[in-house]
């Protein structure tokens, strides 16, 4: 695993970076529309599935599936009117997080593949391409600028750049989370504005800070003097307004292997004043598509595949026998199955044999 250092230039530009893509607008917004998308596909599902299948999809989960859209839609008004309390304790975005997780610790409770809120095995290929329709709106650390936990010591939701930049935290067992494109030029960090507080104190100013270790020259007697310096202790954190500054984690305890809480003091690197005259900027920079150097593949080199095969070539494919199904699918994904209508005009899932027809 990769160790980034918050001393190196390049690093803190990235995660200044990640922290304003994390809290944006576009962000919040494509999160809910990916989730919407599912939610769909979900009842669709639920209304069409053969009631002879047992790995059949729970029809209760579209209670929690609605309550979290509803949600994202309260958090969204806000945050376009610059309000950041969305992501305090027990506010709607932070709330919508917080059901999505429990949505996806009870998204199949079959005995093949589950066990205590955890998947264990691969999903079937039907469940599997609703569970990846599902991961298409989680971001790697969506969770940063929430308010901390007094349960769990108070400590910074972001510890460690690793979290943000070590591609291997976006790679988990059963899927895998897109990493982040940078623009070709990154943002300089801006001089701290000030102020500084300590672990504990109320957060005046919504936006990014920094953890300082403050120091003094000399020492007289019980006393420091001399010229003050602030030196980083950590990684950047997203603070919102009116809650308190997080502890951060000391080395680990030879002993017992657990980390020391430790307090610091943050100084404020930027505010974040973000859509509070009513407008809400461009923001594309934050979604960037990797270039590819490979020269693309001609559709006729690329074989047919079929539903729940996994798609090999990021382009619009076609299904065999059905002209009018053209549908764009993304590489790494499951191929789908499609709803066709029979002779009375009901509409059934079929299993199907898909052709690219033009890479995209």
């Amino acid at each position: 695993m990769k160790q980034y250092d918050m001393q190196v230039d390049l690093t803190r530009r990235q995660v200044f970076w990640l922290l304003k893509r994390l809290t944006s607008y576009a962000l919040w917004k494509r999160k809910r529309d990916a989730f919407a998308t599912f939610a769909n596909e979900y009842e669709v599902a639920v209304r069409t599935w053969a009631e002879s299948d047992p790995e059949y999809m729970p029809a209760d989960n579209l209670s929690t599936i609605y309550e979290i859209l509803g949600l994202y839609d309260k958090g969204l008004e806000q945050l376009a009117r610059g309000y950041r309390f969305i992501w305090k304790d027990r506010q709607p975005l932070e709330l919508a997080v917080g059901r999505y997780c429990h949505l996806c610790q009870y998204f199949l409770p079959h005995p093949s593949y589950w066990e205590r809120g955890a998947q264990l095995a691969p999903y079937p290929p039907k469940v599997d391409r609703l569970a990846r329709l599902m991961r298409a709106s989680e971001f790697q650390m969506e969770h940063a600028p929430f308010e901390v936990a007094a349960s769990n010591d108070n400590f910074a939701q972001l510890r460690s750049a690793t979290l943000l930049l070590d591609q291997d935290r976006y790679k988990y067992q059963f899927y895998e989370l897109d990493y982040p494109v940078f623009p070709p030029s990154l943002q300089e960090i801006p001089p701290p504005q000030g102020p500084v507080i300590e672990s504990g104190d109320e957060v005046t100013a919504d936006g990014i800070w920094e953890p300082v270790k403050i120091s003094r020259g000399k020492v007289l007697g019980p006393l420091s003097v001399g010229e003050k310096t602030e030196e980083n202790n950590g990684c950047f954190n997203y603070l919102v307004k009116g809650t308190h500054a997080p502890n951060i984690k000391g080395r680990p305890d030879p002993r017992t292997l657990q980390s020391a809480v430790t307090s610091t003091h943050w100084r404020l690197l930027w505010e974040d004043t973000r859509y509070k005259d009513g407008v809400i900027p461009d923001e594309s920079q934050y979604f960037l598509v990797a270039k590819h150097e490979d020269a693309p593949a001609e559709p006729a080199d690329v074989p047919d595949v079929k539903t729940g095969d996994i798609c090999p070539v990021f382009g619009v494919w076609r299904a065999e026998k059905y002209d009018d199904s053209p549908i764009q699918v993304a590489a790494g994904a499951v191929m789908p199955d499609l709803m066709v209508a029979d002779n009375l005009g009901e509409k059934k899932m079929h299993w199907v044999t898909w052709r690219l027809v033009e890479r995209a």
